[in-house]
C-alpha cells in the first residue's frame, strides 16, 4: 500500500461514524439476564401510548445448554421496548413453539431455559405448545415447565392470535 493510499484508508476510516459494539448491549430493564439491547438514539421515536400484540414462533430448538433463539429474542422484545418507555401492559406477548423446539419447554433439570420461561411468563408472555407436536413427541401436560399452554396445533395458535389482533414477527 501506497503512503497516499494509506492515508486515504485512514481518513475514510476515521470518518465513519462508531457503530454500537456488544458493550453497547445491556440486560433489562424488564428481562433481567436476558434479552440483550442496544440504544438507537437514531430510531424513529415510538408514542408512549403505543401497543404491541405480538406473537413468535419457532421450531428450532436450543442447541444443549444454550438457550432457545425465539425465547430469548421475546426477552429482547421486552427490553428494547420498555426501555423507550412503552408500559408493560402495552405489550402482550405469545411464543408458539412446534417440532424440535418441543424439548425445551420440557420441566427437567438440565433445561436451561426454564429460568427465561418463568421470566417471560412474570411479564405474561404465552408459552404455547403445539398439541400435534406434543402427541408426536409423547409429551403430556404434566412433562412441561409450569404455566406452558397446550394448543390444538400451533396452525390453531397463531389463528387464534391473529384473531385477537396479535401480528407475527418474522424472527
Amino acid at each position: 500500500m501506497t503512503r497516499l493510499s494509506a492515508c486515504l484508508f485512514a481518513a475514510c476510516v476515521l470518518a465513519l461514524p462508531a457503530l454500537a459494539g456488544p458493550e453497547d448491549f445491556t440486560m433489562g430493564p424488564a428481562i433481567e439476564g436476558y434479552g440483550p439491547v442496544a440504544q438507537v438514539p437514531d430510531a424513529t421515536r415510538l408514542s408512549k401510548d403505543s401497543v404491541f400484540k405480538v406473537a413468535f414462533d419457532t421450531s428450532l430448538a436450543a442447541q444443549p445448554g444454550k438457550l432457545n433463539r425465539t425465547l430469548e429474542g421475546a426477552a429482547r422484545f421486552l427490553n428494547m421496548h420498555e426501555a423507550v418507555g412503552i408500559p408493560a401492559s402495552n405489550i402482550k406477548l405469545a411464543v408458539v413453539i412446534h417440532g424440535p423446539a418441543a424439548e425445551d419447554l420440557l420441566d427437567v433439570e438440565d433445561n436451561a431455559n426454564a429460568p427465561l420461561i418463568a421470566a417471560l411468563q412474570k411479564h405474561r408472555v404465552r408459552i404455547i405448545l403445539c398439541g400435534q407436536t406434543a402427541m408426536y413427541k409423547d409429551i403430556r401436560q404434566s412433562d412441561l415447565l409450569p404455566g406452558v399452554e397446550i394448543a390444538l396445533s400451533a396452525m390453531t395458535a397463531h389463528a387464534q392470535l391473529q384473531q385477537e389482533g396479535y401480528t407475527l414477527n418474522p424472527f
